[in-house]
């Protein structure tokens, strides 16, 4: 993958945990650099950013010591999500991403295209959520 389009895709995940980016504003940047989406593996602590080509790039994540849940409670990762999308002050993508894991998400599926984002559990248990209008 292009240099050019590997740093664009690790200045959208550092934005992410130094919130200088807000998640539309993140989408924004990779769709305008021509990625198509991105998978978030909370089990390999990384993140892969795809080009409709079928090339990607595997970054990784921000260091964590928590496992990822074995039981994947639905309720309560809907619940982690509407407090990102709410964007308040005390939110934190690296509480996020603790706070889902803690709730069984072993990572999640971002599709631009299909405007939604597909959280999975380990026993493949999935909560779809569609990009707020």
């Amino acid at each position: 993958m292009d240099t050019h389009l590997v740093k664009i895709a690790q200045n959208c995940l550092d934005a992410a945990y130094d919130k200088t980016m807000a998640f539309p504003e993140i989408v924004k940047t990779l769709i305008g650099s021509g990625f198509e989406g991105y998978v978030v593996d909370y089990r390999r602590n990384t993140t892969t950013y795809f080009l409709p080509e079928g090339d990607s790039v595997m970054l990784q994540n921000r260091t964590t010591h928590e496992t990822v849940a074995a039981e994947f409670d639905k309720s309560a990762v809907a619940a982690h999500i509407k407090w990102a999308q709410a964007n308040s002050p005390e939110y934190s993508y690296s509480a996020f991403c603790k706070n889902v894991k803690a709730a069984g998400c072993a990572g999640y599926i971002v599709s631009f295209s299909g405007k939604r984002v597909l959280y999975y559990g380990r026993t493949a248990e999935t909560h779809v959520e569609l990009f707020p209008q």
